[in-house]
């Protein structure tokens, strides 16, 4: 074994870094040096890991001393102590134990006395498990330490997403990167314009811009190898759109690792997310991000002429509720241009052959949209009104005794978890019989269930009415920004309606006559549009 290589690892972790000088690599070099040395091992080559945790066996030097073993390379592996080697019991054993024996390597933790050539050491296998208990037990305070700052509202995330910068005087609170900022805008607002994740990562990378892993690594005078640093991903592209931290907001928990033995990362569901609102500034305007979301849902390809279909995931039929496709021909006008039912397209007689004219259907939009501009600029208190009268005349008075409500049952739950403490008591003491505690407990647990039941139900009824005087409020904001149009793009529609619905035609009277109901944004309001003499699609 002389000419093999006489391998000295050192490992330190950032945990064992906290404990002080006796586990630095410095030290570790200089023990196993010295033992090396003074027992005559030959042709020594150092092995070195840095800030890598002891659980994790694809550290980048131990790899490469486990290749130079597997090539015959390696004789002998010192360290300095079995937790070096590492602190997984199970994967510790079994190199010693089975790896390294196979390839008659020997193994010498020189501070627990093991080496495996001169004899079995039966306390080797206890080391091993209290390391790994050490392991789990930083494992748990770091997870805890994790959990205190994650709930106090601190972002847990080691880096602020893309179009955000940690500040200089508190790493803690997020600012907002200006350069990064304008990409951020862009890409909501070529989405709201109906671009998709691939039309708009092409479109980025066509420009040269640098994706977010290399921005920030140039930002911080750091050199990434990276093949293609301006190759945007539609991956990419689709979290951003999906990221609540553009609108201002913390968001924790979004992830977790299922033990410090595996650092694969799983997603939570958005059930278990903690968000805090409002803890630094917003990119995002909150109507934009939900325009964003409500569009992506629709999730619709491009056309293959690159052209943006205004009423993409838009109309919908009446009778059998699925979306319309857009029907177009390169040999015929665009006036013939149509959405039709999808059901019928796809051969399924559930539905008839009814369909309407993009043309058309643009300008009763437009007439529409403009009636009501009209309307509301010129009288905006009875609009108000007339919404408020739409969503329930006695709404006011109505959130009112439902508060009240919900106040006196909170106050009569309080009553009877008092009367189960006092029910208990009097019945340890002998005071009342078990039968008769029975009978009394059982009836005070079903009042105080139905109890619970009415609250959330009149919690849940005063959200609606208090979410319907919001979106009111929403809705006249939106439409005071808005003039008269004299054409309408995808991203005004897109602000403006929330769903169009074509109804079959109906010829009884000779003519054809088709309604169509035009669904604005905020559930507030529905217009219906009767649409006559509609030129036949040939």
């Amino acid at each position: 074994m002389i000419d093999k290589i006489t391998a000295l690892y050192c490992r330190l972790s950032n945990d064992d870094d906290l404990q002080g000088e006796s586990n630095s690599i410095t030290n570790q070099k200089s023990i196993l040096l010295d033992f090396a040395k003074k027992n005559g091992f030959r042709n020594i080559e150092m092995y070195v890991d840095d800030g890598w945790s002891g659980t994790n066996f694809n550290r980048p030097d131990f790899q490469r001393m486990v290749r130079d073993m597997e090539h015959g390379k390696v004789g002998t592996i010192i360290t300095k102590d079995l937790s070096r080697l590492g602190r997984d019991y199970l994967m510790t054993g079994q190199y010693i134990e089975m790896i390294f024996p196979e390839y008659d390597v020997r193994y010498i933790a020189v501070n627990d006395n093991v080496d495996t050539l001169k004899s079995e050491n039966d306390m080797m296998v206890f080391r091993n498990v209290f390391n790994d208990f050490y392991a789990r037990d930083c494992s748990r305070k770091i997870k805890a330490s994790f959990k205190a700052k994650g709930m106090s509202g601190k972002p847990l995330a080691s880096h602020p997403p893309y179009g955000y910068k940690k500040s200089e005087q508190d790493k803690n609170v997020w600012e907002v990167d200006e350069e990064a900022a304008v990409i951020v805008r862009r890409i909501f607002k070529m989405c709201i314009e109906g671009y998709g994740p691939v039309e708009i990562a092409r479109r980025l990378t066509s420009e040269n811009i640098p994706i977010p892993s290399v921005y920030l690594a140039e930002k911080n005078g750091k050199t990434i190898n990276c093949a293609h640093p301006t190759r945007w991903q539609n991956q990419t592209i689709g979290k951003m759109l999906e990221k609540y931290e553009y609108l201002g907001h913390t968001v924790n928990f979004k992830c977790r690792t299922k033990s410090y033995k595996q650092r694969k990362r799983v997603n939570n569901p958005k059930e278990e997310w903690l968000i805090f609102e409002n803890t630094h500034p917003a990119i995002i305007s909150q109507n934009d991000f939900d325009l964003v979301q409500q569009l992506r849902r629709h999730n619709k390809k491009p056309q293959k002429n690159n052209e943006i279909n205004l009423f993409s995931g838009m109309v919908y039929c009446a009778d059998c509720g699925k979306p319309m496709y857009l029907h177009r021909n390169s040999s015929k006008s665009k006036d013939q241009e149509h959405m039709k039912c999808a059901t019928y397209s796809r051969g399924f007689r559930e539905c008839s052959a009814h369909y309407i004219r993009t043309c058309v259907l643009k300008e009763l939009l437009l007439n529409e949209i403009n009636k009501m501009l009209e309307y509301v600029h010129g009288n905006r208190e009875q609009y108000i009104e007339m919404l408020i009268q739409q969503t329930g005349n006695n709404r006011a008075d109505d959130i009112k005794n439902a508060k009240k409500k919900i106040a006196k049952s909170e106050k009569r739950i309080a009553e009877l978890d008092a009367l189960f403490t006092r029910l208990y008591e009097d019945n340890a003491l002998g005071k009342i019989s078990d039968e008769r505690f029975d009978l009394m407990s059982a009836n005070y647990e079903t009042e105080q269930k139905q109890l619970k039941t009415q609250v959330a139900e009149l919690q849940k009824f005063v959200d609606s009415k208090e979410q319907q005087d919001s979106n009111i409020n929403n809705f006249i904001e939106l439409v005071g920004r808005y003039e008269r149009l004299t054409d309408i793009t995808s991203e005004q529609m897109h602000e403006l309606i929330d769903s169009i619905v074509v109804h079959a035609p109906d010829k009884s009277s000779g003519h054809r006559r088709q309604i169509v109901d035009i669904h604005f944004r905020f559930g507030v309001v529905c217009a219906t549009v009767v649409v006559e003499r509609q030129k036949k699609v040939a």
